[in-house]
């Protein structure tokens, strides 16, 4: 059974920084494009950034350019969303799906900027 878990959200003040992790079960991370979404309450889901199963191929949202970084450990089946320079409008639950075709999901976790 696949399980995607993410971790590493919480509270943090603007201008902070968050490591997050979605780490992989069931699957083999090397052989899908990863990315990490995210969801504020009422809006549509939003791609923040993707990367490809080597991690040569690496795709951000504009609102998120220069500040976030996506990274893979493919022995560690493990994705990281590195956020730095965080801003309020940055709060929202983020998740990871696996698969060009988002095949799965994790079940999210918090990010909250605010001071």
């Amino acid at each position: 059974q696949v399980k995607l878990v993410e971790s590493g959200g919480g509270l943090v003040q603007p201008g902070g920084s968050l490591r997050l992790s979605c780490t992989a079960s069931g699957l083999v991370l090397s052989s899908y494009t990863m990315s990490w979404y995210r969801q504020v309450p009422g809006k549509e889901r939003e791609l923040v950034a993707d990367i490809s199963r080597i991690g040569g191929i690496k795709n951000y949202a504009d609102s998120v350019k220069g500040r976030f970084t996506i990274s893979r450990d493919n022995a560690k089946n493990t994705v990281y969303l590195q956020m730095n320079s965080l801003k309020p409008e940055d709060t929202a639950v983020y998740y990871c799906a696996a698969g060009q075709d988002r095949r799965y999901w994790g079940q999210g976790t918090q990010v909250t900027v605010s001071s």
